[in-house]
């Protein structure tokens, strides 16, 4: 999808105060689907865009389909600028410490006073509550909300390997942003939605909390867990790879045994149904690991493809790029580096994980440069040529380096 006319949120103005990952994330949504987003930086660029080792790629992952307005905003001039945008806007997008945008005269409560149509997204550590004033971040939320004691074996708390909380922060906090423009079509008000890192995690670990209601039995860490299926793991292959597998039905066993030449298994009536499976794991297992052994991974890996059973191969981010599957579907999306050492070089990054009327979506505007589009955004809001280069003259208005 390539026109902006044509996707869901086209016409849908979006000015976004945000730096690493769950706001950005939220505007990404947002601006994939069609948003006009203004991502207002500081007049140096936002922070995000100089981190180093694992923030390397937040800013280009998270900021494609946008424009930049560098802004000094602690000005008055600036401020006004600021001002001019989100009375313009649907929804205005902030992921900065409690009281952070009232200090600059952009909180909800001041902002829907003057524009009471305005959808007001604040990505924030928790949500109402004895904790709100605390600082987060996504492994805080990890911490405390129960996943990485999930993650980890017993005694050895892990994070996960990806930035899952303030990813899925950002994506209810989009989803809570359409919610509400859709209800502004019947009352023509605005509101305020709030999206939190603590609050996402306990959703997540929702379902080992629901065990434990049903069983009365405390979840254990997945390392060491009790598997609702009998095979459900990570297997070595003959040539020192491994291969992930799961047999998840009684249906899918038969094959699995007709697959393998397992007979033995096949006749065993003990073994015909799952909970069975799972009580005889002992039993089963190794002779599967043995089984296995036998295979190289493309061997084992093209006769489940072709049993229909679930696997996958044990891959690494990096490897992604060559995916055939996502290359073949428009689920990498070229931009361009737009800061650091390889800045200017092409990279080919996960669109978001939809189909709209039979098409992925695609990258309208690349990563933005810092200030990109300064003059371009004030142009729009109605000022003069003269006013904007008086306002870059003046130190207010920043439009990046060339």
């Amino acid at each position: 999808m390539t026109e902006n006319q044509s996707l869901p949120l086209a016409g849908v103005r979006v000015v976004e105060f945000t730096h690493m990952v769950m706001g950005p994330m939220c505007g990404l949504a947002l601006a994939d689907l069609g948003a006009d987003v203004v991502k207002i930086e500081p007049i140096k660029g936002d922070n995000t865009r100089r981190l180093l080792g694992s923030g390397a790629g937040y800013f280009p992952m998270y900021n494609r389909n946008k424009r930049s307005l560098c802004v000094d905003l602690k000005s008055e001039q600036g401020h006004a600028v600021a001002m001019k945008l989100i009375g313009e806007a649907d929804v205005l997008i902030e992921n900065f410490r409690p009281g952070a945008m009232d200090k600059l005269g952009f909180g909800y409560d001041d902002l829907s006073k003057q524009f009471p149509g305005l959808v007001y997204c604040s990505e924030k550590g928790f949500l109402a509550g004895p904790y709100e004033h605390r600082t987060a971040l996504d492994e805080v939320a990890q911490m405390m909300g129960g996943l990485t004691y999930m993650t980890g074996p017993p005694g050895k708390p892990l994070r996960a390997g990806a930035s899952v909380i303030d990813v899925q922060g950002g994506m209810f906090g989009a989803m809570g942003v359409l919610a509400a423009l859709f209800q502004r079509k019947a009352t023509g008000k605005g509101q305020r939605v709030v999206a939190s890192l603590f609050e996402n995690t306990v959703f997540l670990v929702g379902q080992h909390r629901a065990q434990y209601a049903v069983t009365g039995q405390p979840a254990s860490p997945m390392p060491v867990r009790i598997s609702a299926w009998a095979i459900y793991e990570v297997f070595d292959t003959g040539d020192d790879e491994q291969v992930f597998v799961g047999v998840v039905s009684d249906t899918q066993w038969k094959l699995f045994c007709e697959a393998f030449g397992l007979d033995d298994f096949a006749a065993d009536e003990s073994l015909a149904a799952n909970g069975d499976r799972v009580k005889q794991r002992d039993r089963i297992i190794p002779v599967i690991k043995d089984t296995f052994r036998g295979y190289t991974k493309q061997e084992l890996m093209s006769k489940l493809e072709k049993t229909g059973l679930p696997f996958a191969p044990i891959t690494r981010p990096e490897d992604l790029f060559d995916d055939p599957h996502l290359n073949a579907s428009g689920g990498l999306l070229p931009v361009t580096i737009p800061d650091g050492e390889n800045a200017g070089a092409e990279a080919r990054l996960p669109a978001l994980p939809l189909e709209i009327d039979g098409q992925r979506l695609s990258v309208r505007q690349d990563v933005p440069r810092m200030g990109q589009h300064s003059k371009e955004v004030l142009q729009e809001a109605g000022y003069s040529p003269d006013q904007i280069q008086e306002l870059i003259d003046s130190g207010i208005v920043g439009v990046g380096p060339r």
